[in-house]
This record gives C-alpha cells, structure tokens and sequence, in this order.
C-alpha cells in the first residue's frame, strides 16, 4: 500500500462510502444519501488545517464547505465544486468495494464525481500543507449534494453560499476546460381522441395514432430544423421522443396518448422560449396536442468567457489552448445562473459515468492534482 498515491487512496475511500442520491433507491435505504461522505469529508479537510461548514440544504443532506483562506484580507475567492451524490445500480455492492487494477480505479463514482472529489480536496488540502498560501484569495472546496437529480446543492450554494470570481464544477472532462454546456428541458405532449369499440374503429379517433404522427413529425422535420442551428462549441439543439404511453386494451380505440421529449438547448434558449417554439411549430403542421412541462427545476445552458483571467490560469495550469463545449448539463449552470463564472473540469472521461463497470485511470486522478495544484499555487 506504501506506493498508492494519496490522492488514490483517498478516492478507495470514498468510493466504498455509499452516497447514492435518494432518488435512485428506496425509502430508508442504507445507502443513501451523502450525509457520510459530507462528514467524511468534514473530518479529512478538518485535520488538513481548512475551516469546515456543513451546509444543510435538506435533512441529513448538507453540503460541505472547507475553506484555504489567504494570508491577507479577502479580495477574491474560487470554489472547487464537485457533486457528492451518485447514481445506483443493481450490483451496487460490488461497486461500493474498490478495487486498483491495471493502472485503474474501479467502483461507483469512480469518475463520476468522486475521483473530482479527491482531486480538488487533495489538491487543497496539499497546498495548504505546504504553507504558501494566495494572498488575498479565498479557496473554497465545495462538496455539493443532488447533482444526479433536481441539483439542489448548487441552487443552494447559489442562494446562499460565498460568492466567487470563478468556479470550477467537478465534472470528467479528460483534463479539458469546459467553458459550455448543453441545458435540457422535458416535455409531456397528449393528444386527444375518442373512444370507440375497437370492432367499429371508424366510429373513434385513435390517440395513439395522432401521436405516432406527432412522433415522426418531432424525430424528422422538427429534428431537421433544429440543425439548422449552431453554436461554436456545442453544435445544434436536439430533442429525443423518449417516452408514449396510450390505451388501455387491444379492443379499444384509444382516447388519449401522451409522449416525453427531451430537448437539449444551446445558451440563449430556455423553457419558455422552447415550449413557443415548439407550439408554434405544431400549429404549423397541423397537430394538436396538450402541453406540459415536466421539471419544475429547469436545467439551463451554460457559457462562460474563455478569456476571462481566471479562465487563462486555469487553461494555462492543464496546458491546454482551447476550451470545449459538452453536451450534459451539470451543477456549472445553476452557479452561473446566480452570479459565479464557472467552468467544468476533472479527471476521467465521462463515457465511464453511470457504467456498471465504472473505472478513472489513476494518471488522469493524479494529474488533475498537478494541474490544480498548479492553478491554485498561482492565485494572488
């Protein structure tokens, strides 16, 4: 064990405490929750020298803050956000015992996000060991609940957490600075019909078939006109038919259907301008059909200027000339929304996320330390 680096055994750690986000399991299930992580992390940041705040955002659900402050007044802060819930699996307790193989770290959340999570404490808790600490920059580790569900943790921290001159979102970006996403609204579309013994059909209006129309329509000439559209590091909106539902037996001609669509949108578009859009849009081919959207918590888009400073020294610390767009939506939005430039950063590739095999390479863990090492070492 004496040649596991610390930032490696500190994620083994924390990949074998269960922090499921309790919308993928039961009630009352053991495994759920980030209450252990938070006070784990509480407890290791704690005996590092930082200044630790559990933040409650629901109950037994806190965000955790563990504060570098400088060594003169605070004139500027960054936060280091990572999210420290994670999505379930049925082999769940196979992946809650992490296993080193083959220059991997296996286990769940091993990229997503906990090997973000032992990243950037590491890094903190490393630059404060070796006592040359920014002059007048606050570093805050912000470990953040409900990234995989409604994102309240960030909304929280957005609310009511410090604010900052940059954030970097804990994401799996290969290393790569992220200065854009994708947002996503969802959408429930019903169409009315009527009801008929399915021997005399012509007597109804079949809902499932109106829909099937609705569905071609959406999937080809909706789905056309959308690449129509570009942004430079995202290329074009999308929707997706996920979900219909209709009738109730095979002799019935069915009254009602409704489908789900997700719709990824570019900066500059929202929920309400989506809903117009795609209303319009129905008018004009010709298909009724009853709107609803279907999140209460918008997950908006997001971009950042790449040429803000902060932006620079971080692009500068990974060695890297450009930045990128991503397609998912992560916690960098809400904490945009509320007045913090935020980009997304970590090690791993997201392709690994939510696997059942999920794994991070150990070079990618241990260079993310380096690299924000790096940036930190050069705040002011």
């Amino acid at each position: 064990m004496a040649d596991i680096s610390p930032v490696v055994r500190l994620l083994r750690e924390l990949i074998a405490i269960p922090s499921v986000n309790p919308a993928f399991l039961s009630e009352n299930d053991p495994r759920s929750g980030e209450l252990r992580m938070a006070e784990f992390l509480a407890a290791t940041a704690g005996q590092a020298g930082l200044v630790v705040d559990l933040h409650p955002v629901e109950p037994e659900r806190p965000n955790v803050l563990a504060r570098l402050m400088p060594s003169g007044p605070i004139r500027s802060r960054v936060v280091l956000a990572p999210h420290l819930d994670t999505v379930g699996e049925p082999n769940l307790a196979k992946l809650l015992r992490p296993r080193l193989e083959s220059g991997r770290v296996y286990g769940r959340g091993a990229c997503d996000t906990k090997g973000c999570v032992a990243a950037m404490l590491q890094a903190v808790m490393n630059v404060a060991k070796q006592g040359v600490r920014p002059r007048e920059t606050e570093i805050v580790f912000a470990g953040l609940v409900d990234e995989e569900h409604a994102q309240i943790g960030s909304r929280h921290f957005a609310r009511r957490g410090p604010g900052a001159a940059l954030a970097i979102v804990g994401e799996p970006t290969r290393l790569d600075v992220v200065t854009a996403h994708k947002g996503d609204v969802w959408f429930q579309l019903k169409t009315q019909g009527k009801s008929a013994h399915g021997a005399t059909p012509h007597h109804g209006v079949n809902a499932i078939h109106l829909a099937a129309k609705l569905v071609d329509a959406l999937e080809t000439r909706y789905a056309q006109q959308l690449k129509k559209r570009g942004h430079p590091l995202l290329g074009s909106p999308t929707v997706n038919v996920g979900v219909i539902q209709g009738g109730r037996q095979p002799n019935i001609v069915p009254a009602e259907c409704t489908i789900e669509i997700d719709r990824r949108t570019l900066p500059g578009e929202d929920q309400d301008s989506v809903k117009r859009e795609i209303q319009e849009w129905l008018r004009e081919v010709g298909i009724k059909a009853e709107f609803t959207s279907l999140r209460a918590a918008v997950c908006d888009p997001m971009e950042t200027d790449s040429n803000l400073p902060l932006v620079q020294l971080l692009m500068k610390a990974a060695r890297r000339k450009e930045t990128l767009g991503v397609h998912y939506f992560c916690d960098a939005a809400p904490l945009a929304a509320g007045g913090i430039p935020s980009v997304v950063f970590g090690p791993g590739d997201i392709a690994q996320a939510h696997t059942s095999d999920e794994y991070i390479a150990v070079s990618q863990l241990e260079r993310a330390v380096v690299v924000l090492e790096r940036f930190l070492r050069q705040l002011p």
